[in-house]
């Protein structure tokens, strides 16, 4: 066939392709990006937390050292970044820096497991339109969104009454033979030592007193956590989760025990329950995942996250640090113990409500403003007014 230039096209040669897909980089080139992103993440920890030890914020620690307002400002921070993995790295951060006690630390990090919920909720969004779908994939969001309510609602007057994670958690970090303060010697620091340096040096340029100093480093590490953790995520993800992707429906979901292994295995491989609970989402919505097989592999990736927060309590190996990990652990452990045996009252009251927001998505939006944003903000008021 020939064309008004006189040109002749093959009839077979479409005039229109698609263009080709952008070259992945090397598994060997990936790995080393995550070393380099984890390392950053490392150096961040301890860039904070030189910079918080020369601020004078014992107000702020006397406003924080109500759980009822540490539980929310968990809530509300997570949900603000949508990111528990960085919120727990935070808490971590203060707790190291001697800035938060233990205690009130791990009522942080019940809120922290309560914000996260925030993304499968918005992941749900996708399906907005057609109403079945939309259906199943808010239930399936809402699935982990009860289970961490509902273990908070189990937990937080325990630990209230009687500090039991606590206690438990120092003992088992006592048992590793932690130091009770910060060790400037240990192996991490010595690594991490060079970028501190750095950036005190940067901040003496820029300032003129410690405590302007403190701020900027504080700042500082802060950026370069949640920098470090969201390229750490993004060099993860790509190409991983793609393949994970095609596998989910064929074998991946065929028992519970499978769903919950591949959720926290997956979850760990890409640092972000965040990333993987809100995949499973829009595959539930689209009816590729049954809701019962869901349920485990949410439970999976909520154990899984948990291994950042193992991650930066290494960057400051004292007692108190790794004790705040090891509660993010037996939170996330405990809610399995609990819900999967009953797992009917976190899948019945998800369908529940999954069938009232498919009738009117005012239902949705209520949730939403409510349980992460108007309970927190409640809380934190009347908690203030009677610390008055």
């Amino acid at each position: 066939m020939a064309s008004r230039t006189g040109r002749k096209t093959s009839a077979t040669t479409p005039l229109l392709t698609r263009p080709a897909p952008a070259r992945e980089s090397p598994a060997w080139l990936r790995g080393l990006y995550a070393v380099f992103f984890l390392y950053l993440f490392l150096c961040s920890i301890n860039v904070m937390g030189s910079g918080l030890k020369t601020l004078d914020i014992d107000r702020f620690l006397r406003a924080g050292g109500d759980p009822v307002i540490a539980l929310m400002g968990g809530v509300v921070a997570t949900a603000i970044v949508q990111s528990s993995s960085i919120v727990t790295a935070l808490i971590i951060a203060f707790v190291a820096a001697g800035q938060m006690n233990l205690d009130m630390a791990i009522f942080a990090v019940m809120g922290a497991n309560v914000g996260t919920s925030i993304t499968n909720n918005l992941a749900s969004l996708a399906t907005w339109r057609i109403r079945r779908q939309f259906r199943r994939a808010y239930t399936a969001a809402m699935m982990h969104g009860f289970v961490n309510l509902l273990t908070v609602a189990v937990l937080f007057p325990l630990e209230l009454a009687t500090g039991l994670l606590t206690r438990v958690s120092m003992q088992l970090a006592g048992l590793l033979g932690l130091d009770l303060i910060e060790n400037p010697h240990s192996p991490v620091k010595m690594m991490t030592r060079p970028v501190v340096s750095l950036f005190e040096w940067l901040g003496g340029l820029v300032t003129t007193t410690d405590k302007a100093q403190g701020v900027v480093m504080a700042l500082a590490g802060l950026i370069l956590l949640i920098g470090s953790l969201v390229m750490l995520v993004t060099n993860l993800k790509g190409a991983l989760l793609r393949r994970i992707e095609r596998l989910f429906s064929s074998f991946l979901f065929r028992s519970d025990l499978m769903a919950g292994v591949v959720g926290g295995i997956s979850t760990i491989m890409v640092q972000s329950s965040s990333v993987t609970t809100s995949l499973i989402v829009p595959l539930v919505g689209a009816g590729a995942i049954k809701l019962r097989r869901a349920f485990p592999f949410m439970l999976g990736c909520n154990i899984g996250t948990t291994v950042t927060a193992v991650i930066a309590a290494t960057a400051n190996p004292m007692a108190a640090a790794v004790g705040v990990a090891i509660c993010h652990v037996f939170f996330n452990v405990i809610a399995v113990a609990i819900w999967y045996p009953m797992r009917f009252v976190p899948i019945g009251l998800a369908t529940w409500y999954g069938r009232l927001a498919a009738r009117s998505k005012w239902y949705y939006v209520a949730f939403l403003l409510v349980v992460y944003f108007a309970i927190p903000g409640l809380g934190y008021l009347i908690s203030s007014l009677l610390g008055e």
